[in-house]
Order: structure tokens, then C-alpha cells, then sequence
């Protein structure tokens, strides 16, 4: 799984920045790590000069090996605070898109094995 983070020009990009966001995504979405190819983090202060709190915002897109991308973002008052929603919401969203994938292929081996049950019965 690739980690890819980008910054706007508001946001000082450093090793500790990168570190902390790779252990905080890696940690949230390691469960699902063969089902993901990539995971895009875009970082962004959009009132870096009207407030001491700001409008820090972290989007993260994941890339689902054979799905359509999952994106999700988060405001908050910190940086930090913004990508450790983001990683919840990006993790509770993957949870529910396969587990929809899921119970659709276990609706389906079910119908299957039915059918196949009410032919072993006639």
C-alpha cells in the first residue's frame, strides 16, 4: 500500500508531518491492506491567516483494488486533528463498502447453494 501526501503552500511539509501521517493512515486502514493500492492525503490550512485555529482540512482518498475510489475529509481546529478524523471516517468507510461487497457474495453463494439444494431434493 502506497502512502501519497500532499500540501498546499499553507502547510510546512516536513519528516515528522509525513512520518505522522503514514503511522496514523497505516494504523487505521492496515486491516484492509491487500485491497489497497494507494491511499492520496491532501492537506490544507484555508484560513491560515484569519485565525490562530484555522480551518485545517485533510482529505484521503483510497484506492480499492477492482472499486471505485473512496474519499473522505475532515475539518478541524489542528492539522493533527484533521487527519486523525479523516482516518477514522476513511476506515469506517472501507469497512462499510466491503462489507457491503461482502454480504453481496454471500447473498449470492447462498441463493446458489439453495438452488443447488432444491435440485438434490426433487
Amino acid at each position: 500500500m502506497q502512502i501519497n501526501i500532499n500540501t498546499d503552500s499553507t502547510i510546512e511539509r516536513n519528516a515528522g508531518l509525513t512520518d505522522h501521517v503514514q503511522s496514523v493512515v497505516d494504523s487505521a486502514v492496515s486491516r484492509f491492506r491487500d485491497n489497497i493500492t494507494r491511499v492520496e492525503v491532501h492537506l490544507s490550512d484555508n484560513n491560515s491567516q484569519k485565525s490562530v485555529d484555522g480551518d485545517n482540512r485533510c482529505l484521503m482518498e483510497a484506492r480499492l483494488t477492482g472499486h471505485q475510489p473512496i474519499a473522505v475529509s475532515d475539518h478541524n481546529a489542528t492539522l493533527h486533528q484533521a487527519i486523525a478524523g479523516a482516518a477514522d471516517k476513511l476506515k469506517r468507510a472501507i469497512e462499510s463498502a466491503l462489507g457491503r461487497l461482502q454480504d453481496k457474495r454471500q447473498a449470492s453463494g447462498k441463493v446458489a447453494a439453495d438452488a443447488d439444494a432444491d435440485e438434490v431434493s426433487e
